[in-house]
């Protein structure tokens, strides 16, 4: 009995998303018996890579926010440190009036910025939250404002345009002609990630102070130094996150990422981490992110109205939550 609750918590993810595209692709079918569709979109090829490319900027959130939440943290900021990085990095990618410096072709110097922003941004997180004992939420919360504030400085609140096309390759181009750049970013994100947390001594440190933060501090664990370094990862892959929302709009706007924040957390609770720390998964948080992404695109294509989507998807948090074994177990 134990054994099949076990299993049914660590695959039923898989199955609420297998359950999620057959339900979807019976509507898509009875629209086409009905006259409404001419052909089942939702089964196409080129709507499967639609919907990862859609969801590539909130899996490298999410996967940021998945180390975070792990050590019951939670990081509010990761939206505005993307526009932050993004705006800036768009400054030395543009033509434009809002150019800095010689950036007709720049592209390395654009990305190694936005990377130095968010790991910034993360590092202060960290430190304040770790160093003062102070509660993630205020913290990030503050930074949120903060990383808001600065990027509509960095322009007076403009949007920075003209980017060139070496930088808008990387929210545009393909590899192969085939795999759009976006996606590749992603699925190579998550990859290094779950070697990090799951065949790494520094990803058992993480689950460590996610499930009993005092215990591991005895063991002689630098409690300090893991939550600095996952909030700076989670800055890092939010910066990442910008710079390819950046150079897929070909444009950066001062209000990009708003609420972003909320889809990361939304993928990580509904793929099965635990908001009080110590339990998740990195494939739970993957298949998290491709049911918001194929529930979206799936409404969008039967004609639902994004009210009704926004109500689904909050039904599905809560769902997620109450379901959530280890909640009951700290009890």
């Amino acid at each position: 009995m134990t054994n099949n609750l076990k299993s049914l918590n660590q695959y039923g993810i898989i199955i609420a998303f297998i359950a999620l595209c057959i339900i979807i692709a019976i509507a898509g079918q009875i629209a086409v018996s009905q006259g409404y569709w001419t052909d089942n979109y939702f089964l196409t090829k080129d709507n499967a890579m639609i919907i990862l490319r859609q969801v590539s900027i909130n899996g490298i959130l999410a996967i940021g926010m998945t180390f975070v939440i792990i050590t019951a943290g939670v990081d509010l900021s990761v939206g505005a440190v993307l526009a932050l990085a993004g705006i800036i990095a768009a400054r030395f990618a543009t033509t434009g009036s809002l150019a800095i410096g010689d950036t007709t072709s720049a592209i390395w110097l654009p990305i190694l910025i936005a990377v130095g922003i968010g790991a910034l941004c993360g590092f202060i997180n960290g430190t304040i939250i770790s160093k003062y004992n102070l509660q993630p939420f205020i913290v990030t919360m503050g930074m949120l404002s903060v990383a808001r504030g600065l990027t509509l400085l960095s322009t007076d609140g403009n949007p920075v345009s003209q980017l060139n096309s070496n930088f808008r390759w990387l929210g545009n181009g393909y590899l192969f002609d085939a795999i759009p750049v976006p996606v590749v970013i992603f699925f190579l994100i998550f990859i290094f990630s779950w070697i990090i947390l799951n065949k790494m001594p520094f990803g058992r440190y993480v689950y460590a102070v996610g499930g009993n933060e005092k215990s591991t501090r005895t063991s002689g664990i630098n409690v300090f130094k893991i939550k600095v370094t996952v909030y700076t990862l989670c800055g890092i892959l939010a910066a990442i996150a910008g710079l390819v929302l950046t150079a897929r709009t070909g444009s950066a706007q001062t209000n990009a990422g708003t609420a972003y924040e909320l889809d990361a957390i939304a993928a990580v609770v509904i793929g099965g981490t635990s908001m009080i720390g110590g339990v998740g998964t990195l494939m739970g948080t993957f298949f998290g992110i491709l049911i918001i992404g194929v529930l979206n695109n799936g409404l969008d294509l039967l004609g639902v109205q994004s009210y009704y989507q926004q109500l689904i998807k909050g039904i599905l948090i809560v769902v997620a939550v109450m379901l959530d074994p280890s909640r009951k177990q700290r009890r």
